[in-house]
């Protein structure tokens, strides 16, 4: 189902019923009907647009953003590497409850309007009218159906309602006043409630429960379920269940969606297609229902051949899978009459790269030894970061340590300084003040219980970059005794044995957000979450409540706990932003991640004939979804497409 670009949404009579909801907007501009759409609105298999759109539909100003009006039409051409990054339709689309805007300031998006009192209570307005992509209402119904029979559904989500909904060990009281209003109510402040529904991966509190339903037990007729689950070749309707309700990973195109536009493509293929959602819930002032552009079409490529593939003027929008070093290839096709521009946005991580030695790694001998801030700091002065920017970067980076970047009230050079000067000297004192002091007649040092020191760094082995700064970083720790020991593997595999505490070292990006602001919450920075990867266990025991993993017994380790527990309890801009500091001394401090260098350029292809995509972007996953703060549905074709 849904293999082709168009002619494939038809509507029942119920569904068409629900779906006429009168308008009640006399001060919107007059509506333009889709081209797309014509052929189906004129058969009456799809309402005209004034029946598609809410009652109060997210009118977009893009004069006032210093954007152009837009053409309809045409389809877009991207790239990933892996079948599984469909998902970043997700991502770029953008479309949430509330989201950031250019700006960093958190607005209503699919939501109308919202009310905080306190950080305790959060009441959510929906559109009137606003509808799925198949045409059903979208109502609290489907908040509704998402914390009482999926959330709150042993058999669908064993651990219960996700973490960012517990505060203090309890979960909120949630409501559901009329079928436009969702209440969420906590004895305690919740102050990231809002940023989580923000994020690039959204926690999606709500489900197409019209679609859902027929597919849980509570609500299917058990024979039919029955026969899906056999036919879908699981175990169980939860099983079933969960393999359909893949709202991030947008892989079942027969799920409805809010999205700007809806997969098209069913199973896996090379090509993914991607249609503009005609129930979709912003137009422009002109009264053109967005998106722009009618299709996208996805490709599924291997990750060296996307520069190529760009150069060869294969994409009209292209950041993932470039690299610094694909600019010199990418400017080439310009020269050369190329139908593209090259953009260089920053990047919006906390460093391009980062070495995080793993605090929970198995080995009793090598543990304590990571665990001495004396080697982390000897290990970060041990490292030519200016050679690095020279040879990698051609200088267009920014060495130093893994902190907040410029754009954050939080920044403070010394602590980009901290510990991040090229210094052998400074750092072959600390090693042997930490009883490292014995070498081999290669100068390699010697552990405690005589083994060389030989550092194991694991990488993912997707960015040449990386390794070609590990093999820099090889030649400056040999000065200090230390052996770097590369071992490439691939991703999953990587993390996981960082998670079970078998990877020594690993080396990654420093932290998503590196401009938060002080309503952001510093979670990240204390040892809440595995996925910090110097210090899998301890983010373990919090995220299972102590059913895993290991306490932090480290005492900076534990006082970045209380802090983060402080930013939630806080109740001004000034509490918050105190908590942000301290933490961000305790790492400068603490080296847990041994930033490289930050804001290095990120390479952005974009065709020359599509409009509003902006020159001076930033190139972040969260806060940003890469593209999706730019707002990709409002992206046009000047020729139309």
């Amino acid at each position: 189902m849904f293999d082709c670009p168009r002619r494939f949404v038809l509507f029942s009579a119920a569904a068409l019923a629900a779906a006429l909801v009168p308008l009640a907007a006399a001060a919107l501009p007059p509506l333009q009907e889709s081209v797309f759409w014509q052929e189906e609105v004129t058969a009456g298999d799809l309402p005209p647009v004034q029946e598609r759109i809410p009652q109060t539909p997210l009118v977009v100003d893009l004069e006032a953003r210093g954007r152009a009006l837009g053409t309809p039409g045409g389809t877009l051409r991207t790239m990933v590497t892996r079948s599984k990054d469909i998902r970043q339709m997700v991502v770029y689309g953008y479309a949430r409850l509330v989201g950031y805007d250019e700006n960093y300031n958190l607005a209503p998006d699919l939501l109308e309007s919202f009310e905080n009192e306190g950080n305790r209570t959060f009441t959510l307005h929906l559109r009137p009218g606003h509808k799925w992509s198949d045409g059903a209402p979208f109502t609290s119904a489907d908040f509704a159906y998402w914390w009482d029979d999926v959330a709150n559904n042993s058999a669908l989500s064993p651990a219960g309602p996700p973490d960012f909904l517990r505060v203090e060990g309890q979960l909120p009281q949630v409501s559901f006043p009329d079928e436009t209003t969702v209440v969420f109510r906590w004895s305690a402040p919740n102050p990231s409630f809002l940023q989580t529904l923000a994020q690039a991966r959204p926690p999606f509190i709500f489900r197409p429960a019209h679609f859902l339903k027929q597919y849980h037990v509570k609500y299917a007729d058990p024979k039919t379920l029955k026969e899906a689950v056999k036919d879908a070749r699981v175990k169980s309707w939860a099983a079933l269940h969960n393999k359909l309700d893949n709202m991030y990973k947008f892989d079942n195109s027969a799920l409805p969606t809010l999205h700007p536009w809806m997969n098209a493509t069913s199973g896996k293929k090379i090509r993914h297609l991607f249609v503009r959602n005609p129930f979709y819930h912003r137009i422009d002032a002109n009264g053109v229902q967005l998106p722009y552009i009618d299709v996208v079409e996805m490709e599924i490529v291997a990750g060296g051949l996307v520069a190529a593939k760009a150069n060869a003027g294969e994409a009209d929008l292209q950041g993932r899978g470039l690299d610094f070093r694909d600019i010199s290839i990418l400017r080439k096709g310009e020269a050369d009459g190329g139908t593209y521009r090259t953009l260089l946005w920053p990047t919006g991580v906390a460093s391009q790269i980062a070495i995080y030695p793993n605090l929970n790694y198995n080995d009793p001998v090598w543990r304590a030894v990571l665990r001495d801030v004396r080697v982390r700091r000897a290990l970060s002065l041990g490292i030519d970061r200016g050679t690095i920017n020279r040879a990698l970067y051609f200088k267009l980076a920014k060495p130093g340590a893994m902190t907040v970047l410029p754009n954050s009230p939080f920044f403070d050079e010394a602590l980009r300084a901290a510990w991040a000067a090229y210094d052998p000297d400074q750092a072959n004192a600390l090693l042997d003040a930490a009883g490292l002091d014995q070498r081999q007649g290669d100068g390699t040092r010697l552990l405690p219980d005589g083994r060389r020191m030989e550092l194991v760094i694991e990488t993912a082995g997707e960015r040449q970059e990386v390794e070609n700064a590990l093999q820099i970083i090889t030649d400056t720790w040999r000065e200090i005794g230390v052996k770097l020991v590369m071992r490439p593997l691939d991703r999953d595999i990587l993390r996981n044995r960082v998670f079970a505490g078998t990877s020594m070292a690993s080396v990654w990006y420093g932290w998503d957000n590196g401009i938060p602001q002080p309503y952001t919450s510093p979670d990240y920075l204390a040892p809440r979450q595995q996925e910090f990867l110097a210090w899998p266990k301890w983010g373990q025991y919090y995220q299972t409540g102590g059913e895993a993993g290991e306490p932090p017994d480290m005492e900076p380790a534990q006082r970045l706990m209380e802090l983060a527990h402080d930013w939630e309890q806080a109740s001004t801009d000034e509490e918050r932003s105190a908590a942000w500091r301290e933490m961000l001394e305790i790492h400068a401090e603490q080296v847990y991640g041994i930033g490289i260098l930050a804001e290095a350029p990120q390479p952005i292809v974009v065709s020359k004939r599509l409009r509003n995509v902006p020159e001076k972007g930033l190139w972040a996953w969260d806060p940003g979804a890469h593209f999706g703060i730019h707002r990709p549905d409002e992206f046009f074709f000047a020729d139309g497409g």
